[in-house]
Order: structure tokens, then sequence, then C-alpha cells
């Protein structure tokens, strides 16, 4: 099968583009043709080496896929030969107490595709079985490759951690990104106020198209300070972060009294500094957020279907241009997805 490998961490020339023999599956795994992968900021991570963190190379990348089923363990049952599926990303044990209460993504064995095993920069992924969730035909293997991880993760940091409510204000950062694009809605979706930050004029009105009530461009103008102008001085109750460090003092400074800043990367940098007296005085939440339980998934994919949620996707690209793509992506000119069809 032809597929992308990284045999050593660098820049994009490490991104190759070779033929290697399609995997083998065990009893209870699912073999997928991919039809449809995107990127995401980890695999620029992945790509280029994580301090700290050893990863077994040479390595696939990709973390979201979606296609049709090639082959399935004799273990399996639930999925046959010639099935849609969108694979859920993140893989569990399956039996300690987190996986068996629904949280499998607090499982000390969690890992991803395209991280910690080979990933869905391929024509073919082997998967365990119960990572393949059936794909209605109303969803396109574009859209579910482009929408499964960010609406995940901006799921759970909005619906879960953050528990948004009708009328919160909600400010989601860097609304370029997938997760950006998925919060805004997923906000919408419950009734919220949303107040976006983005870095372009272009992006201003992309923003706006896809349900934000107001969009500050950081570039131009100070985002606390609009925020204090949007919101009378309040503030907002919830901030949805993925940035990090650049942007994490504005975030802190623009919570109401007891507001929540959840936080699921740092694609700015990870050391960023705190004012506990903002977060002490105001009484502030700041949550963690990692991916996102399965069985959410199944209801991502329902709105999907229903149209009430649309997986953003900038441009779709054949896997063989990975590193055009992975440029487009670290320069941040993309507003929602880049898809790439092996």
């Amino acid at each position: 099968m032809n597929c992308v490998r990284i045999h050593e961490h660098g820049g994009l020339d490490k991104l190759i583009y070779e033929e290697i023999p399609t995997p083998k599956i065990k009893a209870d795994e699912v073999l997928v043709n991919v039809k449809a992968t995107s990127l995401n900021h980890i695999d620029i991570w992945i790509r280029q080496g994580l301090p700290g963190v050893k990863i077994a190379l040479p390595m696939i990348p990709g973390v979201d896929a979606a296609g049709v089923v090639a082959e399935v363990g004799s273990a399996v049952r639930h999925v046959k030969p010639g099935d849609r599926v969108v694979v859920a990303q993140g893989i569990s044990c399956g039996h300690c107490k987190f996986c068996l209460n629904g949280s499998d993504n607090l499982c000390k064995d969690y890992i991803l595709i395209g991280e910690h095993r080979d990933g869905a920069d391929a024509e073919f992924l082997a998967i365990p079985g119960r990572n393949v969730l059936p794909l209605s035909e109303k969803i396109s293997f574009e859209q579910a490759a482009a929408g499964a991880l960010v609406f995940l993760t901006a799921w759970q940091m909005l619906v879960e951690k953050a528990q948004v409510q009708p009328g919160d204000d909600v400010l989601c950062v860097g609304v370029g990104s997938g997760i950006g694009s998925a919060a805004i809605q997923i906000a919408k979706l419950f009734g919220a106020r949303v107040i976006a930050t983005t870095s372009s004029e272009e992006k201003v009105e992309k923003a706006k198209e896809i349900g934000a009530d107001d969009v500050v461009n950081y570039k131009k103008q100070s985002v606390s300070e609009e925020i204090r102008k949007l919101t009378s001085k309040k503030g907002v109750e919830i901030i949805i972060d993925h940035v990090g460090k650049s942007v994490w003092d504005e975030c802190i400074r623009s919570l109401t009294k007891g507001g929540k800043l959840v936080t699921c990367g740092a694609t700015s940098g990870y050391d960023a500094v705190t004012d506990l007296r903002y977060v002490f005085y105001k009484q502030l939440q700041i949550l963690g957020s990692t991916m996102g339980k399965k069985g959410d998934l199944v209801t991502i994919l329902k709105f999907f279907e229903e149209g009430k949620l649309k997986p953003v996707i900038d441009r779709m690209m054949p896997l063989s241009q990975i590193k055009e793509a992975h440029r487009i992506l670290e320069e941040g000119k993309q507003f929602g997805k880049i898809v790439l069809i092996p």
C-alpha cells in the first residue's frame, strides 16, 4: 500500500511518501480501506518530535480516518467487509475502571493512532474493532474524517467540562482551526452567544458564516478589551482554548466571575504564566481536556447526519501532497480542516 511515513524527526522533508506491505490484522481488529483522512496539529508535532516523548519510528502519522471495511478479524461481529465506517482515534484497554464507566479517554493505557501506533495517512489502517463506528450514507467520508477528532474534542470541552448553557457568552480562540470551527457550532447548538478570535478579515467573515456572533481580529485588536466592550465589562462565562501561552493572559483577564477556561492544547507554547489574583478573586475554574469519550462520537455523528453540525473543510488534497498540506497548516493559512485523499 502507499502511505506516508516518518523515519526521523524534522522538517517537511522527513515526510516520506512510499509503498509498504498492507498491515495484517489480529482477531479483534478491522482493516479499513481509508477513503479520507485529515491533518491535525499533532501531525506536525509527531513529525518534528516532542521533547521528552519517545515515538517509535518509522511511524505512519494521521489521527482521523473514514473509509470502507476491507477485512475483519474472527472476533469482530458488528461490522463486515464493505461497510462504511469512521474511526474513533483513541485506543484504551477496555477493562479498567475508566473504560467501564465510559471515560475511556482517562484510561492509563490510552493511546492515539498516528502517535503511539501507525495512523491513517495510508491506503489501509489496522484498528481494534471497537474503534470503528458505522457511518451513515448521509455523511461523506471527507466530512467524517474532517469532523471526528475536532468535534469530539470540542464536545467534551463545552458540554462535559464547561457545561455550556443557553445564554452563556463563549469565547472560542483561534477559530480558523478545526477545534475552533467545531466549538462555534457546538456552542450555538446549545444556545450560547459566541465570540471568536482569528487573525485576518477573511477569517472574520468565515467565522460569522458558521455561527459566530462577534469576531475579534487579534492582529488588530486587544482581545480582553474587546471582550469588555462586547459583554458590558462582565466578561465571558466560558473560554475554549487550544493555543496556550500566547493568549493565556488575555484569556484569564476575559473571564467573568466564576468563569471557566477549558484548555486542550498549547500550539504556541506550554509554559503560560497565570496571574493567580484573577483566579482566586474571580473564583475561576481552569479545566484540562483531552479528546473525548468514544460514545459521544455516536451523538456527534447523528448531528452531522441531521445537518445541525457541519465539519468545515478548507480544502482537499491527494495524500501524495502531504508536504504541501503540512506547510499550509504550519503557516495557519487554512480555515477548518485540510482533508487528504489516499
